[in-house]
């Protein structure tokens, strides 16, 4: 996101005839899908780095044998060129030596202390406008999940492509990276706005009844960074052709949970990723979040109805977004988690003696009858703070099969 000096969308939002767009979007992706269409053409696109062509493959996603599944998200890197590029909004005394070189060793503080099976990178990535190569300083930004070999996947926020590639050469370049697990987009679709919107499934634990069935699923989705349409200011959000494709492929792990083996009564619980806030998250206020609010909401001037469908969906429990720094609270709307991961990166806007930090999401099976692992039971969150003892602030669960609430 911007810094202060961000002109804020209008609060008035564009309301939209949901249910005639679907059908005429289903019908326009029906009759395309028989027809060889190129939706980027007019989009520059940039070859692979040729490193990227000895990529080694990571695993599927499967929950521990202790049956927890733990993901690390990482919001706003901003990161740039490295030791070159000073940090933003730190005490006097933290500005000498500090860089991007601080957001390293917090992935690397991060890593060792919560032995993540899973790191999620939310957005605004790489500052692309400081970045003198845009491949480079995602190499570099990615490096410390890399190096650890630990599965990742990351989606575009609005300033990753504003340096030496498009919006979709960043997101090949990702996709070529070690480690991996991000896509461009569904092989299965001809037409989707965005670069980015993809799914994983995460099975159950090795030797379990659901070993070959997907108990947690994510969701990736690209936001987008600014409005294209002349008529509406402000940032992107996310599209009628992506909303479509989350609801199809949400629909289709329904029928597979519920269908043998091991046939269940409701859809496996579903966690969402994205960049910029959805506007209902604007409907908190002090009293029903947990966390802090401390900028307003950069969400979309348009209410393009993306939670509706969250909320038809029925398997959605959280949604985690970046974007907006000196944010990091979690709200429950209809159901639903609405929750930021707080600034992370150094280069990024923040509040001077306020620490950076990152959210971690522990998803807990539980027991069966007969002693083994089953389905998910629980989500719980908290955050650590960069300071000297990684300080773990408001817990909370997120979702359970009894209830919600904060961490005894």
């Amino acid at each position: 996101m911007e810094r202060a000096t961000m002109v804020r969308p209008s609060s008035t939002f564009v309301k939209i005839n949901k249910k005639k767009l679907w059908v005429s979007l289903a019908i326009a992706v029906l009759s395309l899908c028989f027809v060889p269409i190129n939706v980027s053409a007019a989009v520059r696109r940039e070859t692979p780095q040729q490193h990227h062509l000895s990529r080694k493959p990571s695993p599927k996603l499967r929950f521990g044998r202790n049956g927890e599944f733990k993901i690390l998200q990482v919001a706003d890197m901003h990161y740039a060129d490295g030791k070159t590029t000073p940090c933003e909004d730190v005490l006097p005394s933290q500005v000498d030596g500090c860089s991007d070189l601080n957001t390293t060793a917090f992935i690397h503080r991060m890593i060792e202390a919560e032995k993540p099976n899973f790191i999620v990178f939310t957005g605004d990535n790489i500052y692309g406008f400081d970045s003198k190569d845009s491949a480079k300083s995602m190499d570099a930004a990615f490096a410390p999940a890399i190096a650890a070999r630990i599965p990742w996947a990351a989606v575009l926020g609005n300033h990753d492509q504003e340096g030496t590639l498009s919006r979709e050469g960043v997101m090949k370049h990702i996709v070529g990276l070690n480690h991996t697990l991000s896509q461009l987009n569904p092989s299965e679709l001809h037409v989707i706005d965005g670069f980015g919107n993809y799914n994983l499934e995460v099975g159950g634990v090795e030797g379990s009844g659901f070993v070959n069935k997907s108990i947690l699923n994510l969701y990736f989705l690209d936001s987008g960074d600014y409005s294209t349409v002349p008529a509406i200011p402000g940032y992107g959000w996310i599209k009628p052709s992506q909303q479509l494709w989350f609801q199809l492929t949400s629909a289709k792990l329904r029928r597979a949970y519920m269908s043998p083996p091991n046939a269940q009564k409701s859809s496996a619980p579903g966690l969402v990723y994205f960049h910029i806030p959805l506007p209902e998250v604007a409907s908190f206020d002090s009293t029903n979040f947990t966390g802090v609010r401390q900028e307003d909401i950069g969400s979309a001037s348009v209410n393009s109805g993306f939670f509706t469908s969250l909320v038809e969906a029925g398997d959605v429990k959280a949604a985690f977004t970046g974007h907006d720094h000196v944010n990091d609270f979690c709200g429950q709307l209809t159901g639903i988690q609405l929750c930021y991961g707080g600034g992370f990166g150094y280069h990024a806007y923040g509040k001077a003696g306020w620490p950076r930090r990152a959210r971690v999401v522990v998803a807990s099976l539980e027991k069966t009858e007969e002693g083994g692992w089953g389905t998910v039971k629980s989500i719980k969150t908290w955050k650590r703070l960069d300071d000297k003892h990684l300080t773990a602030i408001d817990g909370e669960v997120l979702w359970s099969k009894k209830h919600t609430g904060k961490v005894e």
